[in-house]
């Protein structure tokens, strides 16, 4: 009894912390949340049965035999969650679908029908009491089926996990095995309650500790401001010199006006106090850059096609003016910058936020797509760059991933007509409210 006492402790202090940590509601972590609930109230149950069990005389046969079903049902309910959330995770590192939820269904409604239905049956022993029967057994074949089920998605993507997640799942697995068998060999121990805490803390301090969110975060402001401090000199120096030439040629009008699109540029792109800004902030921080560029060489074209409603939304900071420099520098460099770069900004049909920047220049060199995608698709593996072509790709996709959730980020995909689109995923702020779409107009800037 003291023993599940202390367990519920364990787990409330750590939903606590869990709960009190900001994060983006994304499935996973929805996941995780129902998971921590379900637990504990699992936890409950497993004390409340631990004293019914050794009381039989005196706690009446109808309230024991409620809160052993009840507590065979949340055991079930929990392990197809510790299910879930391994699928949802191996989903979003590999990109596969769930194929396994339809089964992981189907059991669950077997299993709690059972548990409900089954008859409850108890054994006395001089080692102490314990639930017997088919229905205390509908709790091992629960967590077989679903260890199963796990095992089987550690394995089959074993690859392609990161390190981290693959010894978070093993660890899960392992501890959970050892204590069924340990149970299943000694029925009076009754430990299913330390399994479930067990398993809940792999995940936890491995996967979803918010000090570990918090430190991931920290490290990547840190990479964006060494990336903000590294600007290319020569693209500092070129631009001053053609700023020069404009003023010996034409005057000091234009002089002017392209030195108030620098300083602009270098205004918008030392915002390094907040994670989050405006969309507009992003589309002024890139037509300053484009701007700029245009004047070196004239026969660039820059366009913005930009819903207009959009302009408030929060994006991560830093993110499009990167991709519209990569656009340039990897698309058009070769054709001596004679070709054009178009920005959209639009609201997709499931209410997310696409931004895309799309060149017509000569399109990947042969194994170059491959080379980008592999890169973006293991960010989390990657280690942070601060030299390289793709700095600034696998900045922006590693800070899109970890602000947003893994269900967003950047990637690129060839075009018919020739050159390459980058497209970056973003949610929507659910509090704002948006005209259909037939009412929405967009905006051209150049």
């Amino acid at each position: 009894m003291r023993m599940e006492i202390a367990l519920l402790l364990i787990l409330a202090f750590v939903a606590g912390r869990y709960f009190s940590g900001e994060r983006r509601p994304t499935l996973l972590h929805r996941t995780f949340s129902a998971l921590l609930a379900a637990a504990l109230v699992h936890l409950a149950l497993d004390a409340a049965t631990l004293y019914t069990v050794h009381h039989l005389t005196e706690v009446p046969r109808p309230v024991n035999d409620l809160l052993h079903r009840l507590f065979v049902g949340s055991m079930v309910v929990v392990i197809c969650l510790f299910y879930r959330y391994i699928a949802i995770l191996v989903e979003e590192e590999t990109g596969k679908p769930r194929r396994l939820d339809l089964a992981a269904c189907v059991f669950l409604a077997a299993a709690e029908l059972a548990a409900m239905a089954l008859p409850v049956q108890y054994a006395v022993t001089p080692q102490g009491n314990y639930a017997d029967g088919l229905q205390a057994n509908v709790c091992y074949a629960s967590t077989a089926f679903y260890l199963l089920l796990c095992a089987w998605l550690l394995a089959a993507n074993w690859r392609q996990l990161a390190q981290r997640e693959r010894r978070a799942i093993g660890a899960a697995l392992c501890i959970e095995l050892i204590v069924c068998v340990l149970q299943g060999l000694h029925r009076t121990w009754l430990i299913s309650g330390m399994g479930i805490t067990l398993m809940t803390l792999a995940f936890y301090l491995t996967l979803e500790d918010p000090e570990i969110l918090r430190a991931e975060l920290t490290e990547q402001k840190l990479s964006m401001l060494y990336l903000k401090s590294q600007i290319n000199p020569h693209f500092l120096y070129n631009t001053l010199d053609t700023i020069r030439i404009q003023a010996e040629l034409n005057g000091d009008r234009e002089a002017a006006s392209l030195l108030l699109r620098l300083a602009d540029f270098f205004r918008l792109s030392v915002k390094t106090d907040r994670t989050m800004v405006t969309l507009d902030d992003e589309l002024e921080l890139a037509e300053a850059y484009t701007e700029l560029m245009r004047c070196r060489y004239p026969q660039l074209r820059c366009e913005y096609d930009v819903d207009p409603e959009l302009g408030a939304a929060e994006v991560p900071n830093f993110i499009l003016q990167p991709i519209v420099e990569n656009s340039l520098l990897h698309g058009l460099q070769d054709r001596g910058y004679q070709g054009e770069v178009r920005v959209c900004a639009r609201r997709t049909a499931q209410g997310r936020l696409e931004l895309s920047v799309r060149d017509d220049g000569g399109g990947f060199a042969p194994g170059k797509k491959a080379e980008i995608d592999e890169l973006l698709a293991r960010y989390a593996r990657s280690p942070q760059k601060l030299t390289g072509s793709s700095i600034g790709i696998l900045n922006v996709q590693k800070r899109i991933k970890l602000l947003c959730g893994k269900e967003y980020g950047l990637s690129y995909e060839e075009n018919e007509t020739g050159g390459v689109t980058a497209r970056i995923l973003l949610p929507l702020g659910e509090e704002k409210e948006w005209k259909s779409c037939a009412s929405c107009s967009s905006t051209t800037r150049s």
